[in-house]
């Protein structure tokens, strides 16, 4: 087994421009070719490992667009890594069911088609003249071409992504999915795909694991920022959802490559292309270890950076987990989650309206609780019909995008 998906099976336990073709990192509202770039899709890295006897190898990611365009980029990440990491061949194109792809376009990087991305930085393609649908999806592939030593991914991605074995070479343009022999469960490299598209801006979701999607059925796109996404784009214009969800994500506290949501904000919702409105889903992880005083000191500070950057700020109360498998619930853990969520509902124009996500998914009877119908199992992370609770009690309005959204 290769080391890739040694470490694959050992998590899943665990869970029970100065470089050639390198381009600017991605601003908010810069154009294209006329209109401006919108974030359709998008992930925020959050782990590196080391690989070895990588080589010569192509890895296919699906990724389910938001927002629809006229053309379509890509862009790269290697945040974590120590070493750098050159892109031989990238291509782009809608899929065709499973590892198969209708036809890939040649994805080039400041018109060159290989790219290298040094430790800790990222490559933006050129447009590539892909009119893209909205809510469908698109097949990333990447040729990696010399060794690998690190990879920077998205992990716990609730997608199946496509690799090749080492040693088979360049696949990137192949329409045929047979070339990929096996898969694994998170985005290696990729951090987000942008469009070109009249009018149309997008909405960052910064979250832990339940905005991550974690435990909702896998392949089916049913986080509750995908179902959000949905309705907005049967308004008109429609408009990006962006998930920037991590597992065990806090606000207060981070790691190297899990950082607080204060830490990434700049990153993950800030600098997406097209940003106008953030929901802040965030604080489950923090109770256990910081006060309600805490909690809200950066839930505000997150407001305020997020405001004087001209985005919308929606605060989303935090949901129960009362009996949560793993522990961590206590009275006082309950008490400070009622005291923030007290805030997030009424906080004096800091946020410019609330998602009342507790409400939407607690059990009647015992609102410490999880609702059973809304359960995935641990009575902490919901189910397919908890994420669809969450997007439906989203007040569209309160977005500030569309028009005729109910």
């Amino acid at each position: 087994m290769h080391g890739i998906r040694g470490r694959l099976a050992a998590l899943l336990l665990a869970v029970s421009a100065v470089m050639t073709g390198m381009v600017a990192p991605a601003e908010a509202g810069q154009q294209g070719d006329g209109r401006g770039w919108t974030g359709t899709w998008a992930t925020a890295a959050s782990e590196h490992y080391e690989v070895s006897g990588m080589s010569e190898v192509t890895v296919r990611m699906p990724v389910h667009t938001s927002v629809g365009g006229s053309s379509v980029r890509i862009r790269l990440t290697n945040a974590y890594a120590t070493d750098p990491v050159t892109i031989g061949h990238a291509t782009v194109g809608l899929r065709d069911g499973g590892s198969a792809v209708a036809r890939p376009y040649d994805v080039r990087f400041g018109g060159k088609r290989a790219v290298t991305i040094p430790p800790g930085g990222q490559a933006v393609s050129d447009p590539v003249p892909l009119a893209v649908p909205a809510l469908t999806d698109l097949v990333v592939s990447l040729h990696l071409p010399g060794q690998v030593t690190h990879i920077t991914d998205h992990w716990w991605a609730q997608q199946t992504v496509y690799w090749t074995d080492y040693g088979a070479g360049d696949h990137a343009a192949d329409t045929s999915g047979d070339a990929y022999t096996w898969t694994t469960t998170s985005w290696p490299f990729l951090s987000g795909v942008d469009v070109t598209a009249p009018r149309a801006g997008s909405v960052v979701a910064l979250g832990d694991s339940i905005t991550d999607g974690s435990f909702s059925t896998a392949d089916t796109n049913r986080r509750w920022p995908d179902l959000l996404s949905a309705r907005l784009n049967a308004c008109r214009p429609g408009a990006g959802v962006l998930n920037a969800g991590i597992t065990s994500n806090r606000i207060t506290a981070g790691s190297e490559t899990n950082p607080s949501a204060l830490d990434r904000l700049e990153r993950d919702v800030l600098s997406q292309p097209g940003a106008r409105t953030l929901i802040l889903f965030e604080g489950i992880n923090d109770l256990g270890g910081a006060s309600a005083e805490q909690i809200i000191a950066g839930m505000k500070t997150i407001a305020h950076r997020a405001h004087r950057r001209g985005m919308r700020v929606v605060g989303a109360t935090i949901t129960p987990y009362k009996d949560f498998t793993w522990g961590g619930w206590s009275e006082e853990t309950e008490a400070r989650r009622q005291q923030v969520n007290a805030f997030v509902r009424d906080s004096g124009g800091i946020f410019d309206d609330y998602a009342d996500f507790d409400r939407a998914v607690r059990d009647p009877a015992d609102p410490r609780l999880l609702g059973a119908a809304y359960d995935s199992g641990d009575h902490l992370h919901p189910n397919d019909a908890g994420m669809k609770a969450f997007a439906d009690s989203i007040d569209l309005t309160s977005l500030g995008l569309g028009r005729g959204c109910s």
